[in-house]
């Protein structure tokens, strides 16, 4: 019995594809959490940005916070995967992950990335939340429960 087979590169184009993301949870030394406001959408965001293709999530975290900050921070662990559907303007699902970057203890380091951002702020766990968009939310607390923890938490996000 013959069995025809895809050549890889036909069998890989029937895949289904998917954008991916990775974050830095960083926090000051009164553990607030550092946000940053995009100039190109409404809302603030976890620093951090959407992976290359030829890159691992930790090194996409590291390169971002760099990239937006000017900071250099090393990732300690894993604390959210995040998985969103696909959800207004975005055609695709949406994997993110959430790094612990630890404690910034001198902010003045901060330089902001200008051409893609407005503003930077520590603020409370509750108050970070409510400034991202619904899809997102629940990343902050669920990182406040990792960093306890000392556990990855996944985060299927189904919108309603």
């Amino acid at each position: 019995m013959s069995k025809s087979f895809l050549e890889p590169a036909e069998w890989y184009a029937t895949l289904p594809a998917f954008y991916a993301s990775a974050c830095v949870l960083l926090t000051d030394t009164e553990d607030r959490v550092l946000m940053v406001k995009p100039n190109y959408r409404p809302h603030w965001a976890i620093p951090g940005g959407i992976m290359e293709a030829d890159e691992h999530p930790h090194e996409c975290a590291v390169r971002e916070v760099e990239e937006e900050l000017g900071l250099r921070v090393t990732v300690s662990g894993l604390l959210v995967v995040d998985w969103v559907l696909p959800v207004g303007d975005r055609p695709q699902s949406m994997a993110n992950f959430l790094f612990d970057g630890g404690t910034v203890t001198d902010p003045s380091q901060i330089v902001l990335q200008a051409s893609e951002l407005d503003d930077f702020g520590f603020f409370p766990w509750d108050e970070a939340a409510g400034l991202l968009p619904a899809a997102t939310t629940a990343r902050i607390p669920a990182a406040r429960r990792a960093r306890k923890d000392t556990r990855t938490v996944y985060l299927p996000f189904t919108p309603q």
